[in-house]
């Protein structure tokens, strides 16, 4: 298992999350709906397993 895939997978769950809750608190509730679920679908993707075939 790669490292780097790792960390990229991390930084843009953590830039949707943030982004989605200073989208909450701006009131943009749709938006952060979005960014809260693509937080959670990219932490929950296996890159490695799909890039290897």
């Amino acid at each position: 298992m790669k490292k780097s895939s790792n960390f990229y997978r991390d930084v843009c769950t953590g830039l949707f999350f943030v982004t989605g809750v200073f989208g909450f608190m701006s009131g943009e509730f749709i938006v952060s709906t979005v960014l809260f679920g693509m937080a959670s679908l990219s932490s929950n993707i296996d890159f490695d397993k799909h890039m290897s075939a």
